[in-house]
């Protein structure tokens, strides 16, 4: 048992430093309740003794014994708003604890209903007052409240309830074309269809948004098909008209390894020699000619020649480079060999010698000429930095002449891509470099909250350790904002952030 009544946080905090006082001076009883929740043969870090606690208090862990407390300080007003979080970011076992304290809250607004899945109220609120299915309740509307909502991976057996509702709510005058701008003053809309088939992955939802009459060419949806772990969507969404032209739908799909998806948007007529048009947000894309983006992202040799046999032009120079070329840049050897076999080689001006080397690791003939490349060249180490093992061949430009600190368009220079992937040595190598930690990106974040978002978002890559990549920001300086903890759903990373906010006090 923990040692003495615990009310507050900071009590049980001083509970987890007692009991790491006493296990490192081998007291018998700590090393019993530690061993009854720990692993001591892992090494034990603060974390550990927090979880300890935790579980000793009948939690499951220490950041629900934490959001236990806090919930427990929250008005009814900021307990609704959290769980509307918890309901659109599917965090559910904050959902499971505001709903078990408070059975009622999920009363407290009609928003809160729909996204919960409770015809029978939502069904009187609209019988009281029928321009209740339409009027916004807050940012969103009623039906949007529906689509944005993940709780139907929590609750699968509420989906004949949430089509129901669904029913309902356009019976009396919603739109299943509606939106909602992501940000105020933004001049596009995240339509009700992308955030049931791509933000909540609610197969059916969407399905159903699409059999009455939901636009497929909302500008959102086929582009971000492509990201989920499936080609269900992407499926559904051509067999409704999707015209993938115009979307950076193609380009994107080749971020991932999947040929499934790319075959799907080229058989569905998706040009592989049109560059796109940025996003209606502003935010640059992936304006790259299909072979182009194949070469940089390591596509397999099977899916340069789907590409060629759909009629990518492997002559074509994009951003100065042919498709070879692009491919020897970024060590894509396979492709870039197949590529050469089919004739579809050039001989390399001076700065592609150099790069192609680096990317093989070769000893250098010259230093780049920096003023003779282009954007796309200058950003090769953010480009890179997505990829694990590069390491070497990022060492190799710097080593050239290459400026470590430039970012891409997004405005995210390699140290920032490094620790979102969770990439400790490449993290540790451009850190070696000298960087501005307190640099933001285009997203708003610097170095550590770019690391934190990733421990929850980022591809889920074995290689990963994102503890570590934020300890390392740490120690070299980086400051650490409660507001990084307070939003990050990572709980690992959250007791590791609270672990070091209480070694600094």
């Amino acid at each position: 048992m923990s040692d003495g009544p615990a009310t507050s946080l900071d009590t049980y905090k001083k509970s987890a430093r007692r009991l790491r006082k006493a296990y490192s001076t081998g007291d018998a009883n700590a090393l019993a309740r530690v061993a009854a929740h720990a692993d001591p043969a892992k090494g034990l870090r603060h974390a550990d003794f927090l979880h300890v606690i935790a579980r000793e208090e009948g939690h499951d862990s220490w950041p629900k014994l934490k959001f236990a407390l806090e919930s427990a300080a929250m008005t009814r007003a900021e307990k609704a708003e959290r769980l509307k979080m918890a309901l659109y970011h599917g965090q559910h076992w904050i959902t499971e604890k505001l709903l078990a304290d408070d059975p009622a809250l999920r009363q407290d607004n009609l928003g809160l209903q729909i996204a919960l899945y409770d015809l029978d109220a939502v069904r009187a609120a609209i019988d009281a007052d029928p321009a209740a299915a339409t009027a916004l309740v807050g940012i969103r509307s009623p039906i949007l409240h529906l689509a944005f909502s993940k709780d139907i991976h929590r609750r699968p057996d509420r989906q004949s309830d949430m089509l129901a509702i669904a029913e309902l709510l356009v019976a009396h005058g919603a739109d299943v074309n509606d939106g909602y701008p992501p940000e105020p003053g933004a001049d596009h809309a995240l339509s009700a269809l992308y955030g049931a088939l791509c933000h909540a992955d609610n197969f059916e939802l969407g399905r159903w948004f699409l059999e009455k009459g939901a636009d497929p060419n909302d500008n959102e949806s086929l582009y971000h098909s492509t990201e989920l772990g499936h080609t269900r969507a992407l499926e559904l969404l051509l067999k409704h008209g999707a015209r993938p032209d115009g979307t950076n739908a193609l380009p994107r799909a080749l971020d991932f390894d999947d040929i499934a998806k790319v075959r799907l948007l080229l058989e569905a007529g998706a040009d592989p020699n049109i560059t796109e048009p940025d996003h209606p947000s502003g935010l640059p894309m992936n304006t790259i000619p299909a072979l182009h983006q194949a070469a940089r992202r390591d596509a397999p040799i099977e899916v340069a020649e789907l590409l060629l046999q759909h009629g990518a032009d492997a002559t074509a120079v994009w951003d100065g480079h042919t498709p070879h070329a692009m491919a020897l840049i970024y060590g894509n050897r396979p492709v870039a060999d197949f590529l050469a076999a089919n004739g579809y080689a050039r001989p390399l001006n001076g700065n592609e010698a150099i790069l192609a080397a680096c990317a093989e690791n070769r000893p250098l003939a010259a230093r780049l000429d920096t003023n003779g490349l282009s954007e796309e060249d200058r950003g090769l180490l953010t480009r890179l930095a997505f990829i694990p093992g590069k390491l070497d061949h990022m060492k190799a430009l710097v080593s050239a002449g290459l400026d470590p600190d430039v970012p891409d368009s997004m405005g995210l220079p390699p140290l920032h891509v490094a620790g979102w992937n969770g990439l400790v040595e490449e993290l540790r190598y451009f850190l070696s470099l000298g960087p501005d930690l307190t640099r933001k990106n285009g997203f708003g974040g610097d170095a550590l909250d770019t690391v934190v978002h990733g421990s929850e978002f980022a591809p889920k890559r074995p290689e990963a350790d994102h503890i570590t990549c934020a300890r390392l920001l740490l120690e070299a300086g980086s400051v650490l904002d409660p507001r990084f903890i307070a939003g990050c759903g990572n709980p690992d990373m959250v007791a590791f952030l609270e672990d070091w906010l209480q070694n600094l006090n």
